[in-house]
Formats: C-alpha cells, sequence, structure tokens
C-alpha cells in the first residue's frame, strides 16, 4: 500500500513506499550530523588518503544538504542491488513485477521463486555482486574527484563504505536477507525443498532475536524493525512453501466442488431468501436459463436488498471475480484468489462453475491426514 512508481528500469517499475519517504529526511538529518560527518569523513580520509574540513563540509547548510544527497545515494545504491537480483531473476526466465524502496531498504518482487539450488544461489548472489560493484566504482571515482570538491568526495567515499558495509551485512544467514537465500540453496542441494526453507527460517529467527537485543540494548530502533521483519517473513515464507509442498501435484479439477447448488438468475431474491432457508447454504451459483454459470450470490445480496420480489438474483449476483482454469495447479490457483474467498472455474471457453478458498482448505485437510497416516505406518 501507499507506493509511488517513480522510475521504470528494463520494463521494471521502481516504486517508493511512503515509509521511505517520511524516512528520508530523517535519515539525512542523521547523516548530516555532527558525529556522523565527521566519522565518515574520517573514514573517507582513510580510503582516498584525501584530507576533509569537517568544518567546512558542516558550515551553513552544508550537513543537511550533505546527508540528503548522501541518502538519495545510498537508496539508489539499493536499486543497483535490486536490480542485479531482477537481471540475474530474468536470465532463468523469471521477471521481476516491481522494485519497491521502503525504509528497511528494497524488495524486488519476482513472479515465482526458483526451487533450484544452483539458480536460488546465483539470484541471491547478484544483489550483494551489484553492491560490491557499485561501492568499488565509488572508491576508485574517489581518485580523480579533485580535492577542492569535499562534498563530492565526502557523498562518494559514504556511498563506497556503506555500499560495501551493507554488502557484508546482507549476507548474513538471516533468511530471508540474501544470506538466508544462500544458505537456502545449500541446504537445498541434499535436502527437500521444504526442509530447507524451514530450516532456514529458524536460523533466519535466531538471527532476528539477535538483532532485537542488539537493538534494544545498543540503542539502534532500526535493528528493532529488521529483527521484526526478519521474523515475520522468514515464518510467512516457510509456511508458504510448506503450503505449496502439500498441494503440488493438485489442479483447480481435484478442488473445486462440481456439484455446488445453482439458482436460476431469474429467481427473486424473495425466493432465493427461501431457498437459502432450504439448503442451509448461504452461497450459491448462479446459473442462466441455458444452464451457464453467470456468477455467484450469497447473504450479502440479501442484506443489502432484503426479500425484495422484484429483485432477481441474476441482478445483485457477484460477476467480476478472477478466473482460474480446471488445469491450473491448486496453489497457483489459491495464489490468484489471494484477496478473495471466490473465483470461477473455466474449462478453458467457459464458466463452468464456483471454487473457494474453503475448498483448499478442505484438500490440505485430506492431505495432512494422509501424511500423518504414512508416517504412522
Amino acid at each position: 500500500m501507499y507506493n509511488y512508481r517513480i522510475a521504470t528500469v528494463w520494463g521494471i517499475p521502481i516504486k517508493v513506499n511512503i515509509s521511505l519517504v517520511v524516512f528520508l529526511p530523517v535519515l539525512a538529518w542523521i547523516i548530516g550530523g555532527t558525529n556522523q560527518i565527521t566519522l565518515y569523513a574520517g573514514l573517507v580520509e582513510a580510503l582516498a588518503g584525501v584530507p576533509l574540513d569537517v568544518e567546512t563540509l558542516q558550515a551553513g547548510n552544508n550537513g543537511l544538504v550533505l546527508g540528503g544527497a548522501a541518502a538519495i545515494g545510498l537508496f539508489a545504491s539499493v536499486t543497483v542491488h535490486e536490480l542485479g537480483h531482477a537481471a540475474a531473476a530474468r536470465r532463468y526466465g523469471i521477471e521481476t513485477s516491481a522494485i519497491t524502496l521502503w525504509i528497511l531498504g528494497g524488495l524486488a518482487s519476482l513472479e515465482r521463486l526458483p526451487k533450484e539450488p544452483g539458480r536460488e544461489l546465483v539470484i541471491a548472489l547478484a544483489g550483494p555482486a551489484a553492491s560490491v560493484v557499485t561501492g568499488v566504482a565509488c572508491y576508485a571515482v574517489l581518485f580523480v574527484v579533485p580535492a577542492s570538491a569535499p562534498s563530492v568526495v565526502f557523498v562518494l567515499g559514504f556511498l563506497a563504505i556503506t555500499n560495501l558495509t551493507l554488502t557484508v551485512f546482507n549476507l548474513l544467514p538471516a533468511f530471508p536477507m540474501d544470506g538466508g537465500r544462500v544458505l537456502r540453496a545449500f541446504l537445498a542441494r541434499n535436502r527437500p525443498y521444504v526442509d530447507a526453507t524451514r530450516l532456514a527460517a529458524r536460523v533466519g529467527v535466531v538471527f532476528a532475536i539477535l538483532f532485537a537485543l542488539v537493538g534494544l540494548f545498543g540503542g539502534a530502533p532500526m535493528l528493532l524493525l529488521l529483527a521484526l521483519f526478519v521474523y515475520s517473513a522468514a515464518n510467512g515464507e516457510s509456511r508458504v512453501v510448506a503450503l505449496e509442498g502439500m498441494l503440488e501435484g493438485f489442479m483447480v479439477k481435484d478442488v473445486y466442488d462440481a456439484d455446488r447448488p445453482t439458482v436460476d438468475a431469474d429467481l427473486s431474491l424473495d425466493a432465493f431468501a427461501q431457498r437459502v432457508l432450504d439448503d442451509r447454504i448461504d452461497h450459491h451459483v448462479v446459473v442462466d436459463r441455458s444452464g451457464r454459470v453467470v456468477g455467484l450470490v450469497g447473504l450479502d445480496a440479501l442484506r443489502e436488498h432484503g426479500r425484495d420480489t422484484g429483485t432477481l438474483v441474476g441482478d445483485v449476483a457477484e460477476t467480476d471475480l478472477p478466473s482460474v482454469d480446471l488445469s491450473t495447479g491448486a496453489f497457483d490457483a489459491l495464489r490468484e484468489m489471494d484477496k478473495t474467498e471466490y473465483a470461477f472455474v473455466t474449462d478453458g471457453t467457459e464458466i463452468v462453475g464456483i471454487v473457494e478458498r474453503d475448498d483448499f482448505a478442505s484438500l490440505l485437510e485430506l492431505t495432512g491426514l494422509s501424511q500423518r497416516d504414512r508416517f504412522a505406518q
């Protein structure tokens, strides 16, 4: 939510989340503070061998200007990092729907994650590799920038230091950070993908706890936010991968109920209300006179319109549901239904029925019982 597109690279939308819009001035103020400028000026002097006059860097509004330039440069570097992931993913035919910059960095939204350990390893390392290249490039440019441009020297030195520092930090095995994905790639070489994800997620949770402790007792609130993100994302992805594993091999045709009760589109709401009482079912598939599925109607229609004898079911039926094909994988279909309870089922040419999220839950329950029975034998 609240993401704003600012550019498009390789056909990939680059978006900025509202959290970064709010945080960027704060980050600029922090970097432009006396202590930070003194710290980074000393590090840049050690890197480039160019003396920097801290008083000049802080004179007037220079501190805020430098802080703003450094903060923008930092997130431009984060964009390059995420484009590294996107470029490696595209090599394997995996597209990136968007790159989003937010308060904790960047997120490349890949259309899917590769299950092949080698491919995941390459994609995971491509981001840090891009950051290393960016950092080294900034460091190299330091030697051609004249000493008479101390502000440029400071910003480039800052970016060289932060890119290399963040590369090392990103490679910590805190799943789902880059290092955690590298860990999963290695684990998946000799164990099932689901088990590798579960183990990598546990390691990620351990790091989340460490981040939280350091953030709490070290006065680093950003680490507290990162700890929350790593903890929730690690557990969330672990559950998603486990769900995908349980649904593997099943398609929509194995899930949906072809015998779901139907009602005619020209039935009045009053008659439909009686039908609900008789069937004890809150949602019905709506069909036209030829028996073709045209929508879905439920109790919401009765709450909104009442038992109106002049209103027909076809007038209030939901007709804008997403569609999934009978041959679509069950997990892919469930992902398509991320924000809706129901979807039309098609046979490639026309709608043949309705599938709901509870149908997947029933399949998962049966799958879980089957697995427990197998393990018990």
